[in-house]
């Protein structure tokens, strides 16, 4: 990470010292100060993440001698941003008129390219001080309504400035021109410039959708998922607490009893588990390495949703996933300390693999997934396809930074966490797990676990799906929060329902049916995920296919890991203070 903020800064000091006066960077210029248009990516309209560089069409360069694209951020970098300087000569409020930059001629592979665009509806993306602008690269017809392929080859750039900053840029596609064999195509631009009253602050809020994300579905919908929670929240007291009056009334009523009545009496209930109910989890090694990987998504999660809400993170490129990389990485502790902790109480002696196994469990099936769309982004020349030099940086920042964090936290839960202290003692020989209904069964327990709060968030799931996988700047985080918490609260109240039913039922398998029940929202999602690829979007091709159920499938994961962990740990409090309060002999 070090070598790599390194090289990043060198980057901009080069580019600003090979520059006059201000730039992006500092977001002020002076009068005639060089205005720098960056090329960003170019592809199909439907599939918004299958990029390619912009001239990997042939797009022609600028006269002016171009500046090196770099990579400013680590996120930039795996979001497959490719910078490249158009070569247009644009001076901070100097009006330029149409002026020719270049002229290409229309081989018959330039001609095939260029045909292919059109027809695909190729959009391609460019940056004027941070800020993005979208246009087209043709269209199919002409005037009169004559057959053909046509592509605009003027751009028209009128750009707003408020005292020293520039605030807002349109870009205006002009001159259809139609695309035939062996001609020549000129390509111009002009730029306008104007005073704007918007606020340097504000600029970005022209890319917001308010009408969509503030629309009455969305309040309508966390509505009814604050209703839910507390109607749960008071099911589960009432129902619970009723309930459990009752068992402790009757458990005391049988102490009063001699053994021979108590051997004689109908006893059933979660009080007869209490020798297993604190048997350690089987596979207590994947079991410890799960919690701790929840425990650090879940503080990622909230963290950089609150980084969100105080610092914009959506108005810089790459920024979000900047941060969470940063995050995670620094919340490793998180993960050693409860995993390891975990472990050490389940009895587990080979803490050291456990380690392991819970740094390396969900970086590497990250990383797994993201190098195989890798190479089908490499086999298709695709921007998104990450760097070398990334994967190098990724790989460090998992040896020498995430590692050693997670020996630490490791080390410190073993130490201070590590001991048990169950209210009950566990008995040597396990219990015989009797019959019951198939309502009972750990499996359909785990099945039903997660519709409930998948119903409080799957309308906020679109939202989210919409503005990763089409053309909408997610920015309500303050929406985002709320969701997190219903869903929290939600998926506790549910798995404590869940696990007491299991218990009622004489089963003590609580550890893996709790953690499964409430990951079993991720199931929904990914199914959930399904439905909006094939009805609400346009995507198509193998590429966009593999990207897009690839990455729901680790956004499935890391949610279900989050919900799992949660749920165990808001049941492992609810099992032990119904054990704690109950005397046992």
């Amino acid at each position: 990470m070090k070598s790599y903020f390194c090289y990043s800064v060198l980057c901009i000091l080069s580019i600003s010292l090979s520059r006059v006066g201000g730039d992006e960077h500092t977001h002020i210029y002076e009068d005639n100060d060089e205005v720098v248009l960056w090329m960003n990516t170019v592809g199909p309209y439907h599939n918004r993440q299958e990029t390619y560089g912009y001239f990997s069409l042939p797009f022609c360069v600028g006269s002016k001698e171009s500046i090196s694209h770099y990579h400013e951020t680590l996120g930039e970098a795996l979001q497959g941003v490719e910078l490249e300087f158009s070569g247009l000569d644009i001076e901070f409020k100097a009006d330029i008129s149409r002026t020719p930059y270049c002229e290409i001629k229309l081989t018959d592979e330039k001609l095939k390219a260029f045909v292919y665009a059109v027809k695909n509806h190729y959009w391609y993306q460019m940056y004027i001080d941070d800020l993005p602008i979208w246009g087209i690269v043709g269209d199919e017809g002409g005037h009169n309504n004559e057959v053909g392929y046509y592509i605009w080859t003027h751009k028209k750039l009128d750009m707003g400035y408020n005292g020293k900053h520039i605030v807002d840029v349109n870009l205006t596609s002009e001159n259809k021109v139609k695309l035939e064999l062996n001609a020549f195509i000129p390509f111009t631009y002009e730029v306008n410039w104007y005073r704007s009253n918007t606020k340097f602050e504000d600029r970005f809020d022209k890319y917001l959708d308010p009408n969509f994300f503030q629309h009455r579905i969305h309040w309508f919908s966390i509505f009814n998922s604050f209703m839910m929670v507390i109607f749960l929240v008071g099911l589960v007291s009432m129902i619970l607490m009723r309930t459990l009056r009752k068992d402790y009334a009757r458990y005391s009523k049988d102490e009063e009893l001699d053994d021979m009545e108590r051997d004689l009496g109908d006893e059933y209930g979660w009080k007869q588990v209490h020798g297993d109910v604190f048997r350690p989890a089987s596979n207590a090694m994947l079991f410890s390495a799960l919690i701790g990987a929840g425990y650090q998504v879940t503080v990622v999660t909230l963290s950089v949703i609150i980084f969100a809400i105080l610092g914009e993170l959506y108005t810089e490129r790459g920024s979000l996933l900047s941060t969470s990389i940063f995050v995670y990485a620094a919340t490793s502790p998180v993960n050693g300390y409860f995993g390891g902790g975990l472990y050490a109480r389940l009895g587990g002696k080979i803490w050291i693999k456990q380690m392991l196994l819970s740094a390396f469990m969900l970086p590497a099936l990250v990383c797994g997934t993201a190098f195989f769309i890798n190479f089908i982004a490499i086999y298709y020349h695709a921007s998104r396809a990450i760097p070398f030099g990334t994967m190098v940086a990724v790989t460090c920042i998992c040896l020498f930074v995430i590692l050693p964090l997670t020996l630490v936290g490791t080390v410190l839960g073993r130490n201070l966490a590590g001991q048990p202290d169950y209210p009950c003692r566990i008995n040597a020989v396990p219990r015989p797990i009797p019959e019951k209904k198939w309502f009972m069964e750990p499996f359909v327990i785990i099945f039903l676990g997660g519709i409930l709060p998948f119903g409080s968030i799957f309308i906020e799931m679109y939202f989210i799906f919409t503005s990763f996988w089409a053309y909408k700047i997610y920015y309500v985080y303050g929406f985002m929060l709320l969701v997190f918490l219903i869903l929290m609260i939600v998926t506790v109240c549910v798995t404590i329902v869940c696990t007491y039913f299991l218990l009622n039922a004489e089963d003590y398998r609580w550890q893996w049916t709790s953690f499964l029940a409430a990951a079993s929202t991720s199931g929904y999602v990914y199914m959930y995920s399904f439905y909006y690829f094939f009805f609400k979007t346009k995507m198509y091709g193998l590429f966009q296919t593999a990207f897009y159920f690839g990455y729901m499938a680790l956004f499935s994961m890391a949610l279900g890991i989050m919900c799992g962990t949660v749920g165990y740990v808001g049941t492992s409090l609810f099992v032990r203070k119904i054990y704690s309060t109950v005397k046992i002999d």
